[in-house]
């Protein structure tokens, strides 16, 4: 199948995914740009375009060569950068439906009353953007109360609710210089990672000012300052809400519910998404701010071990359904294979074969000859004298082109012959 390509010396060959399913990218532009007013030709054609591509690493290949070349021979731009990610795994597993491996976004995500936010963070944080991400529930739930919610939410929401508490929203001050500079460092540390598609590398330096924030807050004490100094608390709280809104502005791409939540609570009126760094140049307005709420809250452990229970329970249903199922016989069925105890008399290996040896069975009123494939596990003398259980009534078969009338009976794969544990003569019938 395909379309075959229409150039000559091309007898056989045919386009088909990598030609057109590209081609979606572009399409979808398009329609991007009619509904908003655009001219999508300003993003995909021309030389001065910058599209980057965000890719998986098994089709690195097709987007570094075979892409390219269509999008220059086509005259248009070709990708400004290819980002190729590590692939997903699951418990160290290789994600995959089939077996089970598999975390699905709404059934066992959105849907069980799980932020969206704390998914884009953990994907987002993992590790390096091209290396593999392994997602666990166990250590989802350790990522997202330690880091969110124990050091960025902690920050954040100690600072509102000792402002709101001591003076009902943003006190009067000016932010400290020691605080817009470290935000000003972070910034611009954060946007130099960000271009060069360090997601990772951009929220740990987010995390390291939200944390500094904390012993920052720790060591000045404000508490206590409410009683001996509110004058110095005020400038303390003043510079935190600053930071504070520092924060949720960084962190916005990674946790847009969440930091829409922060940013109304700091009395913010316009969308977080429309704001932009020059707005830290300003001071937050004095005056009051609703009563804070907690926004990032724990995973609680009885919720990390449903959810591994769920994952559990799907592999194993997977894996019960892919076991061969052996079908189920009637008594009657089962009676028509004759089986006896026999006593070997002679053995000895089959010529130019290393597996198999010709048998003389005693069956009490006759002696059949057998060939087994016991020879890799079964010395010849040691099997003489001894009992054994045998298939009789198998159809003869040539084997070796030596005539085979039974099958002797074993277990496993090292042939672990069938034996009577107490003696009995041989031809007696197993029932």
């Amino acid at each position: 199948w395909g379309v075959p390509v229409p150039l000559p010396n091309a007898d056989g060959k045919v386009l088909y995914v990598w030609l057109d399913a590209p081609i979606g990218y572009i399409s979808a532009t398009k329609q991007w740009a009619a509904d908003n007013g655009k001219d999508w030709k300003d993003y995909w054609c021309g030389e001065n375009t910058r599209v980057t591509h965000f890719i998986g690493q098994d089709i690195t290949y097709h987007h570094c060569i075979f892409w390219p070349a269509m999008l220059q021979g086509a005259g248009y731009g070709i990708p400004h950068a290819v980002v190729a990610s590590g692939m997903l795994k699951i418990d160290d597993h290789k994600f995959s439906k089939s077996r089970g491996y598999v975390v699905w976004t709404n059934e066992d995500y959105l849907d069980q009353g799980l932020p969206a936010d704390y998914l884009r963070y953990y994907m987002l944080t993992y590790t390096s953007h091209t290396k593999e991400m392994n997602f666990s529930w166990q250590l989802f739930q350790e990522r997202v109360n330690n880091e969110v919610v124990n050091n960025l939410g902690n920050f954040i929401y100690r600072s509102l609710h000792l402002s709101h508490k001591q003076f009902g929203g943003v006190p009067e001050g000016t932010v400290e210089e020691e605080i817009k500079t470290r935000i000003h460092e972070t910034i611009k540390t954060v946007t130099s990672l960000v271009d060069s598609f360090d997601f990772k590398g951009a929220v740990d330096s987010i995390l390291s000012l939200s944390a500094w924030g904390n012993t920052y807050i720790q060591s000045k004490e404000p508490w206590k300052l409410a009683k001996t100094d509110p004058i110095a608390m005020a400038q303390v709280m003043c510079n935190c809400l600053h930071l504070a809104k520092a924060l949720v502005l960084m962190i916005e791409p990674v946790m847009p519910e969440r930091a829409s939540l922060i940013w109304g609570q700091l009395g913010q009126s316009e969308e977080i998404s429309n704001a932009n760094f020059e707005d830290l140049n300003n001071n937050l307005t004095p005056g009051s701010l609703p009563a804070p709420s907690i926004v990032f809250t724990k995973i609680d452990d009885k919720m990390t071990a449903d959810f591994d229970c769920r994952l559990r329970e799907r592999v194993d249903a997977l894996d019960a359904e892919k076991k061969p199922q052996t079908p189920h016989i009637s008594i009657d069925e089962f009676a028509k294979v004759e089986m006896k105890t026999g006593k070997v008399l002679s053995a000895e290996p089959v010529p130019k074969s290393s597996k198999l040896l010709k048998l003389q069975v005693s069956l009490g009123d006759e002696v059949r000859q057998i060939v087994s494939g016991i020879a890799q596990f079964h010395k010849p003398e040691d099997l003489v004298g001894k009992d054994v259980v045998v298939c009789t009534n198998l159809k003869p078969a040539k084997i070796f082109g030596i005539e085979s009338n039974g099958m002797i009976l074993a277990a496993g794969d090292e042939a672990s012959l069938l034996t009577p544990i107490s003696p009995v003569s041989p031809g007696t019938k197993i029932r």
